[in-house]
């Protein structure tokens, strides 16, 4: 009996719920383990050489480095090629705090070795753990390294090792900028400052060096950046099926304003020239950039050293100070969010970092105008829904001529059926009978096709944005979901995402061949499986635009099917 069949099929139903949260239980998604403290030492050559007389930047070869251990808690990054005055601890070490930066600096070169963020946790129910975005462990390295090279540079054989007058920075709550000043004093008596420049609220770093050439002789060198780092997984990846962020390099070229370079295309990059530039290293939510001087001929290269480990960076074109005289040298680096008009202020086309993909001419529009919405609701999941109902709405008359169409189908299904039994297995007389069919009922086939081919792109953009904002990591919506970033951990949207498909699949005609029919009645089901770990904000989109779809559809289905049987009631 009917009813037996239904009872089963509802307690298979909740016997699979059941076992999806019995296994969301055994293997949860597990936060990154924290690598152990034990560091590794830089391998010289990862550093950028310099043609002095061409003057300009190449790379230089590798060099095999020993690693060495600390007992120290604070990531470290050693630099010179000789291990014995390798093995650095924590006395080279600088922290500095702000309001959103955590930053540990290497007086040894200068480098920035460890950033973390206290407006980002590491796990929601962490608020006490900042994110880490660069560190230097045994298991994942990621520094941001900076220096002078060239005739008199100072980061040769070995890094410049600075001095400071402090072991620890803070910017004061009365305070919005904080100066952060290295000195180092080489052989001839010349003077570099390397300052590092802090701004409330604020993710830039200044990094600038003041050269005081207290010689007689021009002093001359090139200024470099470089972000390297290991091929770790990114932290903040999710676990849906093939929707993975972009990791790794960027940077734009007088050819391409924004170009990916993925790690295993890394050696195939050849090195550019451009005026300004920036080179960034992206993964989902965050990212890190160099932005070397703007008027300056910047040379840009990509490679792997020896630890495979993968660097990218540039090399300023050369710099002279003259005899008894200085000079200023400034460049910029970003560790933060993927906001996009903060990205879009530091240089031109960085904000391209957040990859919405060929269609960032359409997400970017959208991504605004939640953002504008978001501002007025102050929930992320409300702004959403509004979103969704906007968009919808934009296409409202395409997505009616789209029913509509589906619905004439859906209405002369029963006489396409009669052809089919009439005609058998001669095709070309079931196709010929099948066109005059549509002709008289004035029905265009591809009617339903091409609105939704049209609206397509929008939709894509649409979830690339809510796929890349980082606003909606860690934002809550109600109830238990208290983080849009992550999966439903009850499956409670993407069942209910899948109930509306199936919905959907009703209310549409049912295609003719068997087969086909068969597919897309299984359509719900397997999208309901794809979607069960994809971020609750991206189900919340697609549940809701499947909700208002059924209601749009659904609303044209009956008016088309009632004019027809009160136009059959007339003649008859």
């Amino acid at each position: 009996m009917d009813y037996i069949r239904y009872a089963l099929i509802s307690g298979l139903a909740v016997v699979s719920y059941m076992l999806l949260l019995a296994w969301q239980d055994d293997y949860p998604s597990t936060a990154t383990p924290s690598p152990d403290v034990v560091q590794t030492q830089q391998d010289n050559g990862d550093l950028p050489s310099v043609d002095n007389t061409a003057g300009r930047p190449q790379a230089s070869a590798d060099i095999t480095d020993t690693p060495s251990t600390s007992s120290s808690d604070i990531p470290v990054v050693a630099s010179s090629t000789t291990a014995a005055a390798n093995v650095e601890t924590s006395e080279t070490l600088i922290t500095v705090s702000t309001d959103v930066l955590n930053v540990t600096i290497d007086r040894r070169g200068g480098d920035i070795v460890f950033v973390s963020l206290p407006e980002h946790y590491t796990q929601i129910d962490t608020p006490d753990q900042p994110f880490v975005l660069l560190e230097n462990t045994t298991l994942r390295t990621y520094v941001a390294q900076s220096g002078l090279i060239g005739q008199n540079g100072i980061d040769g054989a070995e890094r410049a090792l600075y001095t400071a007058s402090a072991d620890s920075y803070a910017l004061a709550p009365d305070q919005n900028v904080l100066n952060v000043d290295l000195r180092y004093t080489d052989n001839n008596g010349v003077v570099v400052i390397k300052r590092f420049t802090f701004e409330r609220d604020n993710y830039l770093i200044d990094i600038a060096y003041d050269v005081n050439n207290t010689t007689d002789m021009p002093w001359q060198a090139n200024m470099f950046g470089q972000i390297k780092r290991s091929n770790y997984e990114d932290p903040t990846q999710g676990s849906g099926f093939g929707m993975a962020s972009f990791l790794g390099f960027a940077t734009t070229s007088s050819d391409d304003n924004y170009v990916k370079i993925p790690f295993d295309e890394v050696e195939e990059r050849a090195s550019h020239e451009i005026d300004g530039g920036w080179v960034a290293l992206g993964q989902h939510y965050f990212i890190s950039a160099f932005v070397p001087p703007q008027q300056s001929r910047n040379s840009f290269s990509f490679r792997r050293n020896s630890q495979n480990e993968y660097i990218g960076g540039f090399t300023s074109s050369e710099f002279v100070v003259a005899p008894n005289s200085n000079n200023v040298q400034q460049m910029s680096f970003y560790a933060g969010p993927k906001d996009q008009y903060r990205l879009g202020e530091i240089a031109p086309w960085l904000d391209r970092t957040i990859d919405y993909g060929w269609l960032w001419f359409v997400a970017s529009p959208i991504y605004w105008l939640l953002t504008q919405i978001n501002n007025i609701i102050g929930n992320y999941g409300w702004s959403i829904l509004i979103l969704t109902v906007i968009v919808k709405g934009v296409f409202f008359k395409l997505s009616a001529t789209s029913y509509r169409s589906m619905a004439n189908m859906r209405r002369v299904m029963p006489k396409m059926n009669q052809l089919k039994e009439r005609y058998g297995d001669d095709k070309m007389k079931l196709q010929k009978a099948t066109m005059e069919l549509y002709k008289k009922e004035k029905i265009n086939p591809f009617g339903g096709c091409l609105p939704m081919l049209v609206q397509m792109p929008v939709f894509i953009a649409l979830y690339w944005v809510l796929l890349e904002g980082v606003e909606l990591r860690h934002a809550p919506w109600i109830l238990w979901i208290n983080d849009l970033s992550v999966m439903d951990p009850f499956f409670v949207l993407p069942l209910l995402m899948g109930a509306s498909m199936y919905v959907q699949f009703m209310l549409n005609p049912t295609p003719q061949d068997p087969t086909q029919a068969k597919i897309m009645k299984f359509m719900p089901v397997v999208m309901t499986i794809f979607f069960l770990w994809f971020p609750a904000g991206l189900v919340l989109y697609w549940l809701a635009n499947s909700v208002l779809g059924i209601a749009q559809q659904w609303y044209i289905t009956r008016n088309i099917e009632a004019d027809y049987a009160a136009k059959e009631a007339a003649k008859s």
